[in-house]
């Protein structure tokens, strides 16, 4: 139990950020499956499509914080990699 008012006040925001941070983290996982089906089944145009909604979704995360920019960064990167592998093909 916290003993200070302030540490009670931190105390409800972290609660507040960690549902919002975790409600985030669950969407761009769902996205990123979305993503590697389309790859998997070969889908050029449906991939290209996925890859920008979860590109702009690891964006907004990283805005808000949910997920550190670096990481976003990566994720985006190694994601259009593997699109631009398959066009390729």
């Amino acid at each position: 139990m916290p003993n200070t008012k302030s540490a009670e006040r931190r105390m409800r925001n972290s609660e507040r950020k960690r549902v919002r941070n975790r409600s985030t983290k669950s969407s761009l996982k769902s996205l990123e499956r979305a993503y590697e089906a389309a790859l998997t089944n070969g889908k050029k145009e449906d991939a290209t499509t996925a890859y920008r909604k979860l590109s702009s979704a690891y964006d907004k995360a990283a805005k808000s914080g949910s997920v550190h920019a670096s990481k976003a960064n990566r994720k985006k990167s190694r994601l259009a990699q593997r699109l631009a592998s398959i066009a390729a093909k």
